[in-house]
C-alpha cells in the first residue's frame, strides 16, 4: 500500500524560504489528526523540507526526491495562478522541468517501495510535486482539478496497478 500525504499548513512568512518553513501550531494539529487515520506501522518517508517531515514525524526517512518543485517564485501575486498552470502543463522559466520532478519521484517511491518489503509505505510530500508524478504515472484525468483539490493535510492511497488514487 502506497499512501502520498500532502504536508499540513505551514507558517509561512516571506522573510524564510519555502523550502524551510515549518509547521504552524494549527498544522501541527492537523497533522496528528491525520497520522491517526493512517496505517501503523508503515515505512515513513517525507521530503527533506521541514513542513513535509513535520507532518508525519521526526522519525520518517527523509529524502530529497520528494522535495516540492524547485522553482523561480516571487512572494505574493499570483503564485497559485502560476502553480496551477504548471501543473496543468505550462512550462515557466526558472521552474524544475516536470520530467525531471516525475523521474526523482518516481525513483524514491521505487527505493521506498522496495525497502518496506510489501508493507505499506507513507510518503510526506508536496502539492506540486505529488500531482506531477500521479499524472505521468497513473494519467490524472485533470491534474489542475487534482492539484487545486488538495487540503492541508491530505492523504491519497495510490493504487498502482488500478491507476487510481483515492483520499484517505
Amino acid at each position: 500500500m502506497l499512501i502520498l500525504v500532502r504536508h499540513a499548513m505551514p507558517a509561512f512568512t516571506p522573510d524564510v524560504a519555502p523550502h524551510e518553513w515549518e509547521l504552524s501550531d494549527e498544522g501541527r494539529e492537523r497533522a496528528r489528526e491525520l497520522m491517526a487515520r493512517l496505517p501503523a506501522p508503515a515505512h515513513l518517508v517525507s521530503s527533506a523540507e521541514p513542513k513535509a517531515w513535520q507532518t508525519v514525524g521526526g522519525s520518517a526517512a527523509r529524502d530529497g526526491r520528494f522535495n516540492e518543485v524547485g522553482r523561480d517564485e516571487p512572494w505574493g501575486g499570483d503564485f497559485r495562478e502560476r502553480r496551477l498552470a504548471y501543473v496543468s502543463g505550462a512550462d515557466h522559466p526558472g521552474w524544475e522541468p516536470r520530467q525531471e520532478v516525475a523521474g526523482r519521484f518516481d525513483a524514491g517511491i521505487r527505493e521506498h517501495l522496495e525497502a518496506a518489503g510489501g508493507g505499506p509505505v507513507v510518503v510526506a510530500t508536496h502539492g506540486m510535486a505529488m500531482t506531477v508524478w500521479l499524472a505521468a504515472r497513473i494519467g490524472l484525468p485533470d491534474p489542475g482539478e487534482f492539484w487545486s483539490g488538495l487540503r492541508f493535510p491530505d492523504a491519497h492511497v495510490v493504487d498502482l496497478d488500478a491507476g487510481v488514487a483515492r483520499r484517505v
